[in-house]
């Protein structure tokens, strides 16, 4: 049988919170989108291209920014090593 060491127990832990919190708040947020996207009844409500132009770039701007911290994560993660011979 494997041992797991502390730093593995503490990885597994991570990872099953990360994953806890990603697919409750990841659910949540399509949800949220898809509330947004109720609003598109012209029956209900009255809006113009200005409005909805106004609501997909501030959702476009938010996946991009989330986009970009996951890249900057992984940059910092690297094993980049500097040598002066």
């Amino acid at each position: 049988m494997k041992s797991v060491s502390d730093s593995d127990r503490g990885r597994i832990t991570d990872r099953q919170k990360f994953v806890r919190l990603a697919n409750k708040r990841v659910s949540n947020a399509l949800r949220a989108i898809q509330l947004i996207g109720n609003l598109s009844n012209r029956s209900n409500y009255d809006y113009t291209d200005d409005d909805v132009a106004k609501i997909v770039k501030a959702l476009s701007d938010e996946v991009a920014a989330c986009k970009k911290r996951f890249e900057f994560a992984q940059k910092k993660q690297g094993n980049i090593q500097f040598i002066l011979e």
